[in-house]
């Protein structure tokens, strides 16, 4: 069970947890992660910084905050990212004052990130739980990018080359689950949190 050893007001809370949920595309994890928002309301989700442009329906904010490729690059200088990563040519990044100020705030956070940037916040953050949503096979998870419909077959052979790699490094997160049935991943997930939440869960 964490501790917080800052004993320096009698009355400080306790220190907040940070939740990081990655995946291979395709293998569910932003409707995982959709879910835990749901049984946990008050759990903040941390909105990532990014280059590109705002797709349709997407608002700033909410989704991602909006911001150029000089503030971004202006950020990293100055050390405002926790993590950063440039993907398809565009910067995505998580602000380093958001996550601290939660934690010693004793709020949770919830990360829905990918591989890349999970290590940087768990080199940064040791106590941050790492989960690692892997799909039942290779071939289930080419099945569901192909359903999606969102990308060409090109594309889908470069997310699963690019899946293999991610799930070659599940071993550096604390926990793995299958998704193999979404009800008993979203389950399993859901207990998971709850456990840290509560206090019961024995490290």
């Amino acid at each position: 069970m964490m501790k917080n050893t800052n004993n320096a007001m009698s009355k400080e809370p306790e220190k907040g947890r940070i939740f990081i949920v990655s995946a291979p595309s395709g293998a569910g994890k932003t409707t995982l992660c959709r879910r835990l928002r749901d049984r946990f309301p008050d759990l903040r989700y941390s909105v990532s910084h990014t280059t590109r442009p705002p797709r349709p329906g997407e608002t700033d904010g909410v989704d991602y905050y909006f911001i150029s490729k000089e503030e971004f690059l202006a950020g990293v200088d100055s050390g405002r990212w926790a993590e950063w990563a440039v993907v398809h040519g565009n910067y995505y990044g998580t602000s380093v004052n958001f996550l601290t100020r939660c934690i010693r705030n004793g709020l949770d956070v919830l990360m829905d990130i990918d591989v890349q940037g999970g290590k940087q916040i768990m080199d940064k953050f040791p106590e941050a739980v790492g989960v690692f949503i892997m799909p039942p096979s290779m071939e289930v998870l080419e099945q569901r990018l192909i359903k999606r419909g969102q990308d060409k077959a090109e594309s889908i052979q470069t997310r699963i080359v690019n899946a293999e790699q991610e799930i070659a490094e599940k071993e550096i997160y604390r926990y793995i689950i299958v998704n193999d049935n979404l009800e008993s991943a979203a389950g399993e997930l859901i207990s998971l949190v709850e456990s840290y939440r509560s206090g019961s869960h024995e490290n």
